[in-house]
């Protein structure tokens, strides 16, 4: 099962969410981690890499909520390792 770790500015981020999208997170997250180990993401996740920062992935669940994150060095043999590293609206890309 993949690891993943969370920046301090995903955890400030987060707080400011609504309940709402904190749940659509959530169940985002929920097909990220099945399509995870097949390294292929389902459409309506609309996962890509972030143009202007090399190694960094968007995740786009709903209209104006995103998430970025990178892989980070494996904690458990053979699986991938997941940095949350903003969540929010289409600001995040300022400093993704």
């Amino acid at each position: 099962m993949a690891t993943w770790d969370k920046t301090a500015r995903f955890l400030r981020d987060y707080e400011g969410l609504s309940a709402s999208e904190r749940n659509a997170f959530m169940a985002a997250v929920r097909g990220f981690v099945e399509d995870l180990p097949r390294g292929r993401f389902r459409s309506s996740l609309r996962v890509k890499g972030v143009q202007a920062a090399p190694g960094v992935f968007e995740m786009t669940r709903a209209d104006d909520g995103r998430a970025t994150w990178q892989y980070g060095p494996e904690v458990t043999e053979g699986q991938p390792h997941i940095i949350w590293r903003r969540i929010g609206g289409h600001d995040i890309f300022a400093s993704p």
